[in-house]
C-alpha cells in the first residue's frame, strides 16, 4: 500500500496535508468488502453502495496511490454491475448484505448509469486492468442501451424526470445540462473502450459525441439573438432567450423542458462544461466571473449547488416544499437550495488547476478543508454533506465520502494530476 504523504510530495502546505490525510482516512472508513459506502454512518441509506457516490469516491481513490483504496474502487464497480437491473439500470444504491436494491425513489436515477460508465473507464485507464474491463463490458453495454432509450425521441439529449439525478429533491427536470455533460463523457469512455477492444475507432459514436457537444453549446448558452442551427425547439429557445437577460453570457442554463427554461445557476453543470471541454475560453472566463461576483461567499470559498436561493416568497417555493423523500431539507441556504457543497467545489478546484489557475484553485482547496474540518456531533473533521450558505454551519449527514473525495481530487489536481484520463483521443492510453 502506498503512503499518501509521499504521493503529495514535499512542497505541500502543512494544513493541506492535514486535510488530505484526514480525507484519505475517511475514504478508508468508507471502504467495505463490497465497495465504497457513501458514509460509514448508519444514517438512512448512506451506509450502502451508491452509484454516483461510489463512482466519485472511486475517482478520488484512483488518485491516492493507495492499492487498498484502488481495490475498493474495483469492488464498487463489481457490486454495481452485479445488481444491475433487467433493463440496464445501475442501482441508485444497494445493500449487498440484505440484498435490498434501490433504482431510485419516485423516479429512477439517470446519473447513476452515467457515473458508472465513466468510473469503469477511469478505473481501467488508471490501472490497466483489462480482465475487469472485459468482465464489466456486458454491464456497460446494457447501461449504454438504456441511456440511448432515455433519449426518447432519438435526438441526442437524455430526458431526466423530476428527482432523476443527484439534485433529487430540487426543481430540476427535463433536458438537464448536468446529465448531458455526463453523457458526453460517458460516450467518450465508450469510444475509448471500443478502440481498445477492437483496435479501431467507432465512427458512429464519434459523430454522436460531436453532435452532442454541438447540441449543448447551441441550447444551453445564450449569447445573442440569433437562433443556432442546432436549436432543439425554435419557439422554446426564442422564449428562453427573451427571458434570459439577467443571465445571458454569464453562465450555462441549468435545463429546459416543454414548459420552458430553468435560469438558476447550476454550479456542478457549469463546472463540468469546462472540465469536459464543452465550454470555450470565453465561456469559462464568464462563468468564473459569475462565480466570483455572485455565487461564492467571501468568508468560505465553496460553491452552492444552485443559485440564487428559492425563498418562501418565490413562485417556485410551493413546488419545492413537496419535493422530499423523508423530511423537507431545502430550506433557504440549505441542501440543494443554496447550500455550499465541498463535493461540487472539488470539481471546480480540479478544473481551475487544470487550466493553470493554481492560486484560485488553492483558495477553493482551503475552503474544502475548512468545511471538512468543521465538527459535527461533537467530533472534529465532520466532513459535512453541505455547509449552510448564510450561517456557514455544517449540515446534512456527517462523514460524507464524497466530501473527503473532493479534498483528495482537488489537492492532487493542484499537483498536476488529471481527474479524468479519458478525453476526445480514444487511442490515447
Amino acid at each position: 500500500m502506498s503512503d499518501e504523504g509521499n504521493a503529495l510530495g514535499t512542497q505541500t502546505d502543512p494544513s493541506a496535508l492535514v486535510g488530505y490525510r484526514q480525507a484519505v482516512a475517511l475514504l478508508r472508513a468508507c471502504s467495505t468488502e463490497h465497495g465504497f459506502v457513501a458514509s460509514p454512518t448508519q444514517s438512512r441509506n448512506y451506509c450502502r453502495i451508491w452509484g454516483r457516490d461510489g463512482a466519485i469516491i472511486s475517482l478520488a481513490a484512483l488518485l491516492t496511490g493507495d492499492d487498498d483504496l484502488r481495490a475498493t474502487a474495483r469492488r464498487t464497480l463489481e457490486t454495481l454491475a452485479r445488481y444491475q437491473g433487467p433493463h440496464g439500470e445501475i442501482p441508485s444504491n444497494v445493500d449487498p448484505v440484505s440484498g435490498r436494491i434501490s433504482y431510485g425513489g419516485t423516479t429512477g436515477r439517470v446519473d447513476s448509469n452515467l457515473w458508472f460508465v465513466i468510473a469503469c473507464g477511469e478505473y481501467w485507464r488508471a490501472t490497466g486492468d483489462d480482465p475487469l474491463l472485459e468482465q464489466l463490458v456486458p454491464a456497460i453495454e446494457k447501461a449504454r442501451f438504456l441511456l440511448g432509450a432515455w433519449e426518447f425521441n432519438n435526438r441526442g439529449l437524455i430526458y431526466v424526470p423530476l428527482t432523476g439525478d443527484w439534485a433529487d429533491e430540487y426543481l430540476h427536470n427535463g433536458y438537464v445540462l448536468y446529465d448531458q455533460l455526463l453523457y458526453v463523457q460517458a460516450q467518450r469512455t465508450l469510444a475509448s473502450i471500443h478502440n481498445a477492444l477492437h483496435g479501431s475507432s467507432d465512427h458512429a459514436l464519434a459523430e454522436r459525441i460531436s453532435r452532442l457537444r454541438h447540441l449543448i453549446r447551441a441550447n444551453y448558452w445564450f449569447d445573442d439573438t440569433r437562433i443556432p442551427d442546432d436549436v432543439y425547439h425554435k419557439v422554446l429557445y426564442r422564449k428562453g432567450l427573451q427571458a434570459a437577460s439577467h443571465c445571458r453570457e454569464r453562465h450555462w442554463m441549468a435545463s429546459f423542458s416543454p414548459s420552458g427554461y430553468s435560469y438558476r445557476f447550476d454550479a456542478l453543470a457549469n463546472v463540468l462544461a469546462s472540465l469536459f471541454d464543452v465550454a470555450d475560453e470565453t465561456q469559462r472566463n464568464q462563468v468564473d466571473a459569475y462565480i466570483r461576483s455572485e455565487a461564492v461567499n467571501d468568508e468560505l470559498a465553496l460553491l452552492p449547488a444552485f443559485h440564487p436561493v428559492i425563498q418562501p416568497v418565490d413562485e417556485d417555493w410551493g413546488h419545492l416544499q413537496v419535493m422530499f423523500s423523508y423530511t423537507f431539507k431545502n430550506k433557504p441556504y440549505e441542501y440543494h437550495n443554496g447550500g455550499l457543497w465541498p463535493m461540487v467545489t472539488g470539481f471546480y478546484a480540479c478544473d481551475l488547476a487544470r487550466r493553470g489557475r493554481k492560486k484560485a484553485a488553492q483558495r477553493f482547496v482551503e475552503g474544502i478543508n475548512r468545511a471538512n474540518a468543521m465538527p459535527m456531533d461533537g467530533e472534529s473533521w465532520g466532513f459535512a454533506e453541505y455547509i449552510h450558505g448564510k450561517e456557514l454551519k455544517p449540515g446534512g449527514t456527517e462523514r460524507q465520502g464524497w466530501s473527503a473525495a473532493a479534498a483528495v481530487m482537488a489537492q492532487r489536481a493542484l499537483e498536476g494530476h488529471s481527474l479524468f484520463r479519458i478525453d476526445d483521443s480514444p487511442a490515447k492510453r
